[in-house]
Order: structure tokens, then C-alpha cells, then sequence
């Protein structure tokens, strides 16, 4: 399983270069991926220091250190 969600963690990663700062909802409705994989994900990136969180009102937004 830690296979699939570093693979997933890679999509999401090159998702935000390439697009910038996303919510978790839009990461997932554009990828097309599982919503828990992504969270996953988005957990395996934080704990490694490469996403930076912001949080405007109720809206959150991921992105690369």
C-alpha cells in the first residue's frame, strides 16, 4: 500500500508544479483519483516538509514549499 500512495503522492506533486496552488477537492476532481488515496497522499507529502498550507475562511490551499 505505501507503494501506491507515494505513486499517488508523485501524481498530486506534479499536479500542484504543474498547476499551483489547489484545494484537495479540485486535486481530486481533476486527477480523478480516490479522495482517501489523495488524502493519503497529501499526508505523505506534509510529513516529508514539501507542501505549505493556507487556510482563508473555510477554503484551504495546497501547495509546494
Amino acid at each position: 500500500m505505501s507503494d501506491s500512495i507515494g505513486n499517488i503522492a508523485g501524481q498530486i506533486w506534479k499536479f500542484l508544479d504543474e498547476n499551483g496552488p489547489s484545494s484537495a477537492t479540485k486535486i481530486t476532481t481533476v486527477t480523478k483519483l480516490n479522495k482517501s488515496e489523495v488524502q493519503r497522499a497529501i499526508g505523505w507529502l506534509a510529513c516529508e516538509g514539501k507542501l505549505d498550507f493556507e487556510t482563508k475562511g473555510r477554503n484551504e490551499t495546497i501547495s509546494l514549499r
